[in-house]
């Protein structure tokens, strides 16, 4: 009977374990959904410049200021005001190809434009040393 209650412990245990972890994992993917839509507000509202000071170090390393704020104007301006935005997926994963391994997560979003009825973007967070989710990429088509 001992053996059993063990066992039955046991199990419980790595029942809970696991919930804990997935729990954790659908708690740090909901965060960086959260920063990507702050993200995408302030490029929806075309404020290029401080979307480039709230993103991740990496994504500033990549480009300049100056240079994000030309290319996401002319990325943006063409397909018109938001009409709605929905999320489609989001994956959190350990390494992307080209970065360094880390945390991160792929957000899908589907997206109507004034002029594109039908857009897919697509947004990577990364959580920086500080805690904070951030977006360290951005494609749209």
């Amino acid at each position: 009977m001992r053996a059993m209650t063990r066992v039955v412990a046991c199990g419980a245990l790595a029942l809970l374990l696991v919930a804990t972890v997935v729990r954790a994992a659908g708690e740090a993917e909901a965060k960086a959904v959260a920063a990507a839509k702050s993200w995408l507000a302030l490029v929806d509202a075309g404020k290029y410049g401080p979307s480039w000071d709230a993103a991740a170090a990496t994504f500033k390393s990549a480009v300049t200021r100056t240079d994000w704020e030309r290319m996401a104007a002319s990325a943006r301006v063409p397909f018109g005001k938001l009409l709605s935005r929905e999320l489609a997926a989001s994956k959190a994963v350990s390494s992307l190809p080209g970065a360094p391994d880390g945390n991160y997560v792929v957000i899908q979003f589907k997206t109507a434009f004034e002029h594109k009825a039908q857009a897919v973007e697509t947004v990577t967070a990364v959580l920086e040393s500080d805690g904070a989710w951030r977006v360290t990429g951005y494609f749209i088509k």
